[in-house]
């Protein structure tokens, strides 16, 4: 199956703070990791009508860079939360929960994550830090929030902790996680506080990647609405 260059993620669990639900606790924490890998893979291969995808343990192990336990630890993390549905269609096949193509998604990077088949970044991950799930949490809100005109998420440090449990103190340590692995570029904009402040919006490279401010302009009064896709 060829990747697209990004697919349709479902938002609504995003939007109503369940990100907040996943807590690096004492057994937890990388199984946690763990699922937001699996959901990426799954999303990224599912059938764009349905949101179902084929993929067999070896595949999603190949691809995550995960263990079968870490494989097997995710997928329940993921079906406890109902953000995924095992055996839709028969064996090897997982769907993503909510799917609707309609409406209700946002554009989620596919393709340009992958280096030989596997998701680069992914390689990367240890499941041993907290900082990597802060990572993944802030990755997928980024993507929710993403504003269509702008191409980037505008959002502040209090609002990422509220819609994640992130401690304000630690967000500083994901987002370099996500930059050094080339997951966002952090662009700063006029504060939306005040026009002699400056915020930090948040860029996904590989959705829409020539849509930027080098190429869209520096006029930063559009830049604060949220996606309407979603």
């Amino acid at each position: 199956m060829a990747l697209p260059q990004w697919v349709k993620l479902p938002t609504a669990w995003v939007e109503d703070g369940r990100l907040a639900e996943l807590k690096w606790n004492r057994g937890d924490g990388s199984n946690n990791v763990s699922a937001l890998m699996v959901l990426a893979v799954a999303a990224h291969h599912m059938r764009p009508e349905n949101g179902v995808a084929r993929l067999t343990y070896d595949e999603l192990c190949e691809k995550t860079s995960l263990s079968r336990a870490k494989v097997a630890d995710g997928l329940a993390v993921l079906q406890d939360m109902e953000l995924l549905e095992r055996e839709p269609e028969g064996r090897s096949t997982l769907k993503v929960a909510n799917y609707d193509p309609a409406g209700g998604w946002a554009k989620f990077p596919a393709k340009g994550l992958y280096r030989n088949g596997v998701v680069a970044a992914f390689s990367e991950f240890r499941l041993r830090h907290p900082a990597e799930l802060d990572a993944l949490k802030l990755y997928y809100l980024f993507a929710s929030r993403r504003d269509r005109q702008s191409n980037a998420a505008h959002i502040t440090y209090e609002q990422i902790s509220e819609y994640t449990d992130i401690p304000y103190q630690n967000i500083r340590r994901g987002l370099s996680i996500l930059a050094a692995n080339g997951l966002i570029h952090v662009e700063q904009v006029q504060s939306a506080q005040s026009k002699y402040g400056i915020a930090n919006a948040y860029r996904l490279p590989q959705i829409d990647p020539r849509r930027h401010r080098g190429t869209i302009g520096r006029d930063d009064s559009a830049f604060f609405a949220m996606d309407d896709e979603f």
